[in-house]
Parts: structure tokens; C-alpha cells; sequence
């Protein structure tokens, strides 16, 4: 704020932003009304020294500048008279020989009490709606807009990350697109590009994000901020009452995206199919929509703990929702709405997700494909995934237990030679999977060191390489020992 800036704003006059107080001698309560009221809308700014219908700058009494301004910094920061307490800096200005105090007021993202009223500013001026249910209701509501994982931690630096894993996603988002944005950056750009430290409104002060300690932080990190968060993965096919396996997930975002995918890939069995003349794992497909879902998309101020489980008969996901409706989504009506931005544009540059409305398109798709059914999503305050799995997609065991006695029941309904041929062909999807997996993370790898990352020879790795390559998942693009491995998902 410049002198020439402040007089263009009183010359303006009063609005929904701007409010004029002559307080030349000290503070009146209503000083602190328009800061709530400003507070709960858009912000404003609030100017001291003004007489309010004429626009004449009256000015501030010099002497009484010093104790007006500690009385306001020592109000704002008491919980008992605003509530949460503030960090505001008023500013001294001379305009024509006058003294003006200039104080900006962020929109905050939380409902602000004053002496325990709610006010909110209209053009009308401040006004107190806390007897008013509805118009409570809609500035909580509106508040809630503000993400959460946006929330600011200004003690926490760089150190309270884990700089391994921002290296793995900075290295898979380089090898997945020529020339990319964080190619040259260190690990404090990439988080800047990212929107993960970003500045309180509230206080002023800069710090890394939620949604940077959520993808990027060590457990501890993570379990100090947000002590509710887990992910729970459950395999319940014969034992229904309880599990058959199941494992809890407390860990950052992108480690929690593998874990997932790795417990889907252990209890579903797999069949590649034809997406146009591209042969694709339409097992992959969904679990990589249904999983980035309940991480990328899940309320994280709700303590409700997300679900990914597998039954039977289907697979279906819950995660805390912020609804923007209620009942079961239609392809064909469906609105998509951004839930946590940050996250997802982490997850669209590692290749975890796709541009925002395409999961529900791809959930669909690949479904069709894999059982020949239709998944159900539904919205409300939990938000669930059902796939139908049908007879295609037959369910792998997963302790080693129920793995004996699947394989007894198999060996009484399928010959020798059926079974040899189910072995191998569930070796070739182990072994491929692994081989992409692999390579996703680290694509300039000689066929070499895959075989040794496999614990298999050399000769075994290439021609699980020729397979893939043979069908359009894998392409190896520059010089036999300097270039790298492209995968194609088939999107």
C-alpha cells in the first residue's frame, strides 16, 4: 500500500471492502466488528483517521498513535475477544499533513467470533447474524470451500519432509514428459510450483502446507499434524465376519499410492484387454482410479478412516466427502468438483491421476472390460466406489494359508495341463507387472540391472521385456545403452 494507493481508496468511498472510522483518539468497539465481519466475508480494508459519510481526512491524534495501535495488535491476538485470535499489522500513513492508520484484513478461513458473536459484512455494513441459523449455516458452508489441506505450518521447514520421496516423484514425473517443469528445480521449487508453501493468511507467516506434509512426510511428521489419518486395506473372501489380510497404511501419499496398488495386485487376478488395438490391465486401470480417489479426493478434516477393500463378489472404496449432493452419480450428469488441488496436481504430474472428471470416465470403462458391469458411485458425507468383479475377475489368495487351499480346490476341478498353463500365465503378469513397476521408476535402466532388480537372468528379463514390448506397453525411445523406457498406459 502506497500514500497515492490509500487516497484513490478513500477518494472511492465505503464499500463491502473499505470502511472509514475517525477514531482520532482511540478505539471504538465497532473498530473490531468490521475486522470480524471483514474476516468471515472477502477481507477488507479498514482506515483510521476518516469520517466515514464525507470521505475528510480527519486524521489520528500523533500522540495517541502508539496506544492505539499496541490496544488493537493486543486485542486482535486475545482469544476471549476474537476468536481464533488474529495477526494484523496496522500501517501509519501521512496523507496531507494527517496521520492515517491502514490496516488489511485477509479473508479467513475459519467462522471468527467476536466477545462470541458471528458478524459478516454486507453493504449494509457489519452485521451480526449469529441469531440467524440460515445465514450461519451458508458462511460455514462457504468456508468450508477453503481447502483444508491448504492449512499453513510456518514451524515446520524443510526438514520435517522426506527428501527421498520427492526426489522418486520428481523422477517420475521427468521421465514420463521431455523437458518437464521440474527438471532443473530443487526440491523447495518444486514444492512452490506445487502451491505446497504458500503464505497464512492469518498470521502472514510462510510455511509448507498439509497437503505437502500429507504427500511428502515422514510419518512422524505426518502423525503429529494429522494423528486421525490412516488408510485401511482389507482382503475378505472366506473369512467374512473378520479378513483374511489386511494391512493398515500410515505413510505419506505416494508411498500409500504403491502399498495400495501392490494389495490390489496381490489379491486380484489379472487379465490384459484390448482398449482399441492396445492390450492393457484393466485391473491396473481401476485400481489406479479407485485408490488416487480415496488419497487425492478424501475430506482429510474428517477423523472418518478411508477404506479399500476386497470381497468376493466386488471391490469397493469410502473416504470422508465434503458432498456437493447426495445419492448415486450419473456418467452422464456428473459434475465434477475439485476436492484437494494440491494434491492432485502432485498425483497429474507423477502419473497417479488425470485431469479432474476423467477417473469416473476410466472407473466405467475399465469395468465394463474387466467383469462386464458397471461400477456405483455415491456421494454423500462418506464417498463410495462399488465395482462389480462377476465371475471374470476370480480372486487370488492372500495369506499363504488360503493360498494351500485355493490351490487344492483348483487342482480337484482343473487338469495338469490347465493348471501348468494358469501358472505360467500368472507368472508372466507377476513378472511383467514388476518389470513396469520398476521402470516407472527408474526408466533408463539396462536390461542388466532389470534382471538383477527381478533376482532373474538376464535372458528371463528381455523376454519378459519382448512381451511387453511386442504389445505396446513398453518402447524403448534413444540409444540401446544411453536412452529409456517409455510406458505406455494406454490413455
Amino acid at each position: 500500500m502506497t500514500v497515492n494507493d490509500l487516497k484513490k481508496l478513500i477518494q472511492t468511498g465505503e464499500k463491502t471492502d473499505v470502511e472509514f472510522k475517525k477514531s482520532e483518539n482511540g478505539l471504538n468497539k465497532d473498530v473490531y466488528e468490521s475486522v470480524c465481519s471483514f474476516n468471515n466475508r472477502n477481507g477488507g480494508h479498514l482506515i483510521l483517521g476518516v469520517i466515514d459519510d464525507t470521505k475528510e481526512i480527519v486524521g489520528v491524534n500523533p500522540q495517541k498513535i502508539d496506544k492505539m495501535l499496541k490496544n488493537f495488535t493486543t486485542s486482535v491476538n486475545n482469544a476471549n475477544k476474537i476468536n481464533p485470535s488474529m495477526y494484523l499489522v496496522p500501517e501509519v500513513f501521512d496523507v496531507d499533513g494527517k496521520k492515517v492508520i491502514y490496516i488489511w484484513i485477509p479473508e479467513g478461513t475459519q467462522v471468527r467470533r467476536l466477545n462470541g458473536r458471528i458478524l459478516d459484512r454486507t453493504y449494509e455494513g457489519d452485521i451480526d447474524i449469529t441469531d440467524n441459523a440460515e445465514l450461519v449455516y451458508k458462511m460455514y458452508a462457504r468456508k468450508q470451500s477453503t481447502y483444508f489441506v491448504n492449512k499453513v505450518y510456518p514451524k515446520l521447514g524443510m526438514e520435517f519432509l522426506d527428501s527421498d520421496v520427492i526426489r522418486r516423484a520428481k523422477k517420475m514425473a521427468v521421465s514420463r514428459v521431455d523437458n518437464h517443469a521440474w527438471e532443473n528445480m530443487n526440491e523447495e521449487e518444486i514444492l512452490r510450483s506445487s502451491g505446497l508453501i504458500l503464505t497464512d493468511p492469518d498470521t502472514g507467516k510462510e510455511g509448507i502446507t498439509l497437503a505437502a506434509i500429507l504427500l511428502f512426510g515422514k510419518d512422524s511428521t505426518i502423525m503429529s499434524v494429522l494423528p486421525q489419518y490412516k488408510t485401511d486395506a482389507i482382503y475378505r473372501v472366506k473369512n467374512v465376519d473378520r479378513y483374511d489380510d489386511r494391512e493398515v497404511i500410515i505413510t505419506n501419499l505416494i508411498d500409500s499410492y504403491r502399498r495400495l496398488m501392490d494389495f490390489g495386485k496381490k489379491h486380484l487376478n489379472d487379465t490384459f484387454v484390448l482398449d482399441g488395438d492396445r492390450s492393457v490391465s484393466a485391473r491396473d486401470k481401476i485400481l489406479r482410479e479407485v485408490i488416487s480417489n480415496i488419497l487425492a479426493h478424501r475430506d482429510y478434516a474428517n477423523a472418518y478412516t478411508a477404506q479399500f477393500v476386497i470381497e468376493k463378489e466386488r471391490v469397493f472404496t469410502k473416504n470422508s466427502n465434503l458432498p456437493h449432493g447426495h445419492g448415486e452419480l450419473q456418467l452422464n450428469k456428473f459434475e465434477p468438483f475439485p476436492k484437494n488441488p494440491p494434491i492432485s496436481k502432485v498425483f497429474r504430474e507423477i502419473g497417479y491421476a488425470d485431469e479432474l472428471g476423467s477417473g469416473m470416465r476410466n472407473t466405467y470403462k475399465y469395468s465394463k472390460l474387466y467383469s462386464g458391469e458397471s461400477p456405483v458411485f455415491i456421494e454423500g458425507e462418506v464417498f463410495e466406489i462399488l465395482i462389480p468383479m462377476g465371475n471374470v475377475a476370480g480372486l487370488q489368495t492372500g495369506p499363504e494359508k488360503a493360498d494351500k487351499e485355493n490351490s487344492k480346490e483348483k487342482n480337484k476341478e482343473n487338469n495338469k495341463e490347465n493348471s501348468k498353463e494358469n501358472s505360467k500365465e500368472n507368472q508372466n503378469i507377476e513378472i511383467s507387472g514388476k518389470i513396469i513397476d520398476i521402470l516407472q521408476l527408474e526408466p533408463e535402466l539396462s536390461i542388466e540391472k532389470i534382471a538383477n532388480a527381478l533376482g532373474v537372468t538376464n535372458s528371463t528379463a528381455r523376454y519378459y521385456v519382448e512381451i511387453l514390448k511386442r504389445t505396446g506397453i513398453l518402447e524403448h525411445v534413444g540409444p540401446t545403452k544411453k536412452g529409456k523406457w517409455v510406458i505406455h498406459h494406454g490413455d
